[in-house]
């Protein structure tokens, strides 16, 4: 299963409550360490690599906020849950500013934190895979800096592109002489697929259009009622 070899670190003072968690995760195929407080979890962190860090923030001998700040200091990375039997607004803004991915209130549902736990090792892994693309391409006499967004036509000063008109073409790209589902762009870089986002990819693709005549081995074809393709003649 998916969660298989995923070290959760769980900082948690109740020992009664932390057991049982760490035994409803463990349930969920997830590789659980349980520490009793700050000071033991910081040093558990530190001998070992973990995938998701899950903190109460009211313990003992050093607080959940101070053992983030810790923990952040050692690794920018690692997703961090903190669990808080407090919600005021004061007491939320200063979890996320000591480096919280999430917030739960005790009492909780099991199973929200565990949609939660997924959620975020989830995102984490897609941002992995994301550094991973390149992000200088080459499109016949173009070339497209993604990072900073700069497409540039034979060596000529580059034009800056939106950051919808940067995703969209680079998505053309990484599915170079092949469709590129329509439903695909609208989900990933609209987060929606309706009636209004599509007219609008509509418009960005006229804009990207306008931008790529400049060479005229570079073509995007609307394939009806299914996406488009980026066609490079050789």
């Amino acid at each position: 299963m998916e969660n298989i070899n995923k070290k959760i670190l769980l900082v948690e003072d109740d020992l009664n409550f932390g057991a049982v968690l760490k035994d409803y995760l463990m349930l969920n195929d997830f590789d659980v360490t349980l520490a009793k407080n700050g000071m033991e979890g910081f040093e558990k962190f530190k001998k070992d690599s973990y995938d998701l860090c899950i903190l109460d923030v009211m313990m003992p001998y050093k607080d959940g906020y101070t053992l983030a700040k810790e923990i952040r200091e050692k690794n920018a990375e690692v997703p961090i849950i903190f669990l808080t039997a407090k919600s005021m607004k004061e007491d939320v803004l200063k979890g996320y500013k000591a480096g919280a991915d999430d917030y739960l209130n005790k009492p909780f549902d099991s199973e929200v934190l565990l949609m939660k736990i997924k959620a975020i090792i989830q995102r984490k892994a897609s941002d992995v895979k994301a550094e991973q693309v390149p992000f200088e391409f080459t499109i016949g006499k173009f070339h497209l800096n993604s990072k900073l967004r700069f497409l540039s036509f034979n060596g000529q000063e580059p034009v800056k592109l939106s950051p919808k008109e940067n995703e969209l073409l680079k998505m053309l790209i990484l599915h170079e002489n092949d469709l590129m589902p329509r439903e695909l762009a609208l989900t990933k870089i609209w987060r929606d697929d309706n009636y209004f986002t599509s007219r609008s990819m509509d418009v960005y693709i006229a804009k990207l259009r306008k931008y790529l005549k400049l060479d005229e081995n570079v073509e995007i074809l609307n394939i009806h009622g299914e996406g488009f393709r980026l066609v490079i003649k050789k």
